[in-house]
């Protein structure tokens, strides 16, 4: 992804809360990769991802016009819950790490948001134990 004008601040350095949003849509590009989407999970399946836990390093910061990656592992996965490990790092060099994170998902009901299981086909696709 590339760092627009929208995502810095006056000084042209990513706005912090920004790093959140580039792990979201890794997460969900992860999701997509494994032949769901969020859409599709609410709507036919009656589940939804939502973040519980964040926990989050920064360690150098990206500028305008930047371009970057976001790298996505599962950490932990459980019936309900999964745990990734994150982090933005520049374009084509995974040393320099800007930003790392734990991020925890639990997956609750579309109608109640409460807690239920990740659909099993999804979790037999999930890299991880559970």
């Amino acid at each position: 992804m590339r760092v627009y004008y929208e995502d810095t601040d006056a000084a042209g350095v990513v706005y912090y809360a920004n790093y959140l949003k580039f792990m979201e849509r890794a997460r969900t590009e992860w999701l997509r990769s494994l032949g769901y989407g969020q859409g599709e999970l609410g709507d036919r399946g009656g589940v939804l991802f939502v973040v519980r836990t964040v926990e989050l390093k920064y360690h150098h910061s990206a500028r305008l016009d930047d371009a970057l990656q976001v790298l996505t592992d599962v950490e932990s996965r459980g019936r309900a819950s999964i745990v990734f490990r994150q982090a933005v790092v520049p374009d084509g060099n995974r040393a320099m790490v800007l930003c790392s994170g734990s991020i925890g998902i639990a997956c609750v009901r579309a109608e109640s948001f409460r807690p239920t299981r990740i659909p099993s086909t999804l979790l037999a696709e999930m890299p991880g134990e559970s």
